[in-house]
């Protein structure tokens, strides 16, 4: 069994629903989810908020979160995932922010750093993951793949 229809399993034995909020996958990992039939009992939402200004007006991520961290940081895809979890009222939230490349790095952050937030019932958890720059497809794939992987292995753990 793949790992999306692990986790869509997973989550419905548990009478449980997954929100998605996402910045640097673009949907994808949404779409990951959307593409196993029957997922539309267990996945309420899946926004991109790619911009700073999506995730201030639908996720309400405080402006000086972003100003003081920057988009990419511990901060504010903590807030993310936590405030989708408000908005959502699911049990299984997530979060990722990053940055997929090409461009947009820099020493302190570079090309491949991203930031997966998830929380289980009142259990959350942020990943910072370091992929390498093979390009922003692959970035955006690695992402996805360790979400799906952190997701299976959380879900399994808690509620």
């Amino acid at each position: 069994m793949n790992l999306n229809k692990k986790i869509i399993s997973l989550i419905k034995r548990k009478r449980m629903k997954l929100a998605i909020a996402e910045s640097c996958t673009g949907g994808m990992l949404s779409s990951t989810i959307s593409s196993v039939s029957g997922s539309s009992k267990i996945f309420s939402m899946g926004l991109v908020t790619y911009s700073n200004q999506a995730k201030i007006s639908i996720l309400k991520i405080p402006q000086k979160i972003i100003k003081k961290y920057g988009a990419v940081s511990i901060q504010c895809c903590l807030a993310m995932v936590n405030n989708l979890s408000k908005i959502s009222k699911t049990k299984v939230c997530v979060s990722i922010t990053g940055i997929a490349g090409p461009k947009g790095g820099s020493k302190q952050k570079p090309v491949g750093l991203v930031y997966i937030g998830i929380k289980v019932g009142k259990k959350v958890t942020v990943n910072k993951c370091n992929f390498k720059n093979k390009g922003r497809i692959f970035i955006q794939k690695q992402t996805v793949k360790k979400t799906l992987n952190l997701l299976v292995k959380l879900i399994k753990q808690g509620s």
